[in-house]
C-alpha cells in the first residue's frame, strides 16, 4: 500500500455501454481512458444497479440502492427502498473521507434526490443536481456553496463536459492550498441524451457508422476477443428485443440493411454524436491526467472509471427528439446539419443500444448482462503494478466504498448525526489491485421488477413479465443458453437468494400500487 494517503478520483459517465471504450473493443477514439487501462487494471465483470439513481447511490454509499432508498428514481413512493433520496441510515464516500481528514469535490451530476452534495459531506459541487439536461445550456448547473466563485462563460463558449472537467481543475488547484488528500467525484453527463456535441467532434464519427450496428457489433466482438475481455468461445447476442416506455410495443431491432437510407443517415448521425460525446469526455478526462502529472500526483492518486448502467435503449429502434412524448422526428438534407447542436434533442435509440452493448444482452433498465456490466479501469502506479493486465473476477459498485474505507484507514461509523448506519454491503478490491482471488461473490439486482442475481460462476435474470432464466457465465457470458429446465435444484436455490435479499434489504415492499401507473 502507498505510505501516504492517497488522492482519490471516482470518475462516472453516464449511460456509457459496456463496449465503448477502445480498451474495451470500440471504435471510438478514447486514447486518455485507454492509457489509464494500459498502465491500470480493467475489470471485465464489474457490476452497476442497472439505472442512474439506483447506481449513484449504490457507488456513494456501499449499499444496495434500496438500502440507501433509491430503489427506482427520485419520486418518493413512501416505501423503505423507494424514498427517492439517501436515506439517513446510509453514509456516502464524501461523509466518510471528510472524517478522515480529505477534501470532497463533486463536479457533474448528483441525481440522488433532495438533500444535494453539500448536505450530504462535499466541500464544493458544481453540476446538476437533476438527471439530464442541455449541454449547451450553462443555466441548469449551479455552484455549490453559493457564496463560491463561478466561472463566466461567454454566449457560444460553454460546453457542459468542458465545463464539469473546468471546476474539476478549479477544485484540485484549490485542494493544493493544504497538505490534505483529496476525493474528487467527477460524474459527467455524457454520454446521456440528450445527444449534443461540438461539431468538430462529430465530423470525426459521420462516415465511421455508414456500415451500420449489425457491422460495428460484429466489429466490436473480434476486437474484444484480441484483447481479451471476453473469451474467444463468446457468442454475439442476436439483435436484442426492445420495448416502448409503457411497454405496450415489443420486438426485435431490426436489420441495418432492411432500413430506408433516409432512416439510416438520421440513425448514423445520431450514433455519431454520441460518439462524439464519449470522445470529448476522454480529452477532457486527459486534462485532469495532465494537471496530475504536472503536480507530482499521479503515482498515488487512485482513478477509478465507471459507467452508471448499460446503453440506453430509449424507446425503440429510432430513439426519440422529445423526451415527454418519445416522439421521432426523421431527420433529411439540412435538418442533418443541425443535430447535436443547441436546438436539437435527441437519443440514438435500441439498435445502436444493442451495439454499444457488444456482445452482451440487452440494456440499461435490466438485470441481464447488458444492463448491469460495466467497463472498469483502476489506475494507481504506486500500488496498483498489474499494468495492462485484465481480471474477470466479480465485483460490484457496493465495493467501492470498502475499498476507499481500506486504502484510507477511514472510520466507517456505527452512528452518524444521530443515526444508526447500515453496515457497508461490499468487500474491498485491494486483493484484486494486488493480483490476488477473492472468495466466491454473491450479488442480488432488482430495478422497475427485472431482476438478477450471481453467485460465482451462475447467473439467474428475469425480465419483469418473464420467467427466471439461468446461465452459467463462465460459460455463457452473452446468456443465450438456459438451463433453467437442466438443474431446477440450482434454479430454487438462486430464487431462494433472492427472495433472502430482497425482503432484507427492503427491495419489499414494493412502490405503493397507487403509484405504478
Amino acid at each position: 500500500m502507498a505510505a501516504e494517503k492517497p488522492n482519490i478520483i471516482m470518475i462516472l459517465a453516464d449511460d456509457l455501454g459496456f463496449s465503448d471504450l477502445g480498451s474495451f473493443g470500440s471504435e471510438i477514439q478514447t486514447p486518455n481512458l485507454d492509457g489509464l487501462a494500459e498502465d491500470g487494471l480493467r475489470l471485465t465483470q464489474f457490476y452497476n444497479s442497472a439505472r442512474c439513481c439506483p447506481s449513484r447511490a449504490s457507488l456513494l454509499t456501499g449499499l444496495y440502492p434500496h438500502q440507501a432508498g433509491v430503489g427506482e428514481m427520485t419520486e418518493d413512493y413512501e416505501t423503505p427502498g423507494y424514498r427517492g433520496f439517501l436515506k439517513d441510515q446510509c453514509v456516502t464516500i464524501a461523509e466518510v473521507l471528510k472524517e478522515g481528514g480529505y477534501h470532497t469535490y463533486l463536479s457533474g451530476k448528483w441525481h440522488v434526490g433532495e438533500k444535494g452534495p453539500i448536505e450530504r459531506g462535499f466541500d464544493d459541487f458544481y453540476g446538476m443536481l437533476g438527471g439530464f439536461t442541455s449541454f449547451w445550456d450553462q443555466k441548469d448547473y449551479s455552484r455549490l456553496p453559493e457564496n463560491r466563485p463561478k466561472r463566466q462563460y461567454n454566449e457560444g463558449e460553454f460546453y457542459a463536459t468542458d465545463a464539469i472537467t473546468d471546476y474539476a481543475l478549479d477544485f484540485l488547484e484549490d485542494s493544493r492550498s493544504d497538505d490534505q488528500p483529496y476525493f474528487l467525484y467527477l460524474s459527467y453527463n455524457a454520454p446521456h441524451f440528450p445527444l449534443q456535441a461540438p461539431k468538430e467532434e462529430i465530423a470525426k464519427y459521420e462516415r465511421v457508422y455508414e456500415k451500420g450496428w449489425d457491422r460495428i457489433r460484429a466489429d466490436r466482438l473480434e476486437r474484444m476477443k484480441k484483447l481479451k475481455i471476453v473469451g474467444e468461445n463468446t457468442s454475439l447476442t442476436p439483435r436484442s428485443e426492445y420495448w416502448d416506455r409503457d411497454r405496450a410495443i415489443q420486438g426485435p431491432n431490426p436489420a441495418w440493411d432492411s432500413i430506408d437510407p433516409d432512416r439510416q443517415k438520421d440513425l448514423v448521425k445520431r450514433m455519431a454524436i454520441y460518439a462524439a460525446m464519449i470522445d470529448r469526455m476522454d480529452q477532457n478526462i486527459g486534462r485532469v491526467i495532465e494537471d496530475l502529472r504536472e503536480n507530482g500526483e499521479l503515482e498515488n492518486t487512485l482513478i477509478l472509471f465507471c459507467s452508471d448502467n448499460g446503453a440506453c435503449a430509449e424507446w425503440d429502434p429510432w430513439g426519440f427528439d422529445n423526451w415527454i412524448t418519445t416522439s421521432n422526428f426523421l431527420h433529411r438534407k439540412a435538418d442533418l446539419d443541425k443535430m447535436g447542436g443547441p436546438d436539437s434533442y435527441h437519443s440514438y435509440g435500441s439498435g445502436w443500444a444493442n451495439a454499444c452493448s457488444t456482445p452482451l444482452r440487452l440494456y440499461k433498465h435490466y438485470g441481464h448482462e447488458g444492463g448491469i456490466s460495466t467497463p472498469l479501469l483502476a489506475h494507481w502506479p504506486e500500488v496498483i503494478k498489474r499494468q495492462g493486465e485484465i481480471d474477470h473476477q466479480p465485483g460490484h459498485f457496493i465495493d467501492i466504498m470498502a475499498t476507499l474505507v481500506d486504502i484510507t484507514n477511514a472510520s466507517y461509523p456505527e452512528h452518524y448525526r444521530g443515526h444508526q448506519i447500515l453496515p457497508m454491503e461490499g468487500d474491498s478490491l485491494v486483493p484484486v489491485f494486488l493480483g490476488e482471488g477473492r472468495e466466491e461473490r454473491t450479488f442480488c439486482f432488482e430495478h422497475e421488477q427485472h431482476c438478477g442475481v450471481r453467485k460465482g460462476p451462475w447467473k439467474l435474470s428475469k425480465i419483469k413479465e418473464g420467467d427466471w432464466e439461468l446461465y452459467n457465465i463462465d460459460d455463457d457470458r452473452t446468456e443465450l443458453h438456459n438451463l433453467r429446465d437442466q438443474h431446477p435444484e440450482l434454479v430454487s436455490e438462486l430464487k431462494g437468494i433472492w427472495e433472502t435479499w430482497a425482503e432484507r434489504t427492503d427491495v419489499y415492499p414494493r412502490r405503493v400500487m397507487s403509484r405504478e401507473s
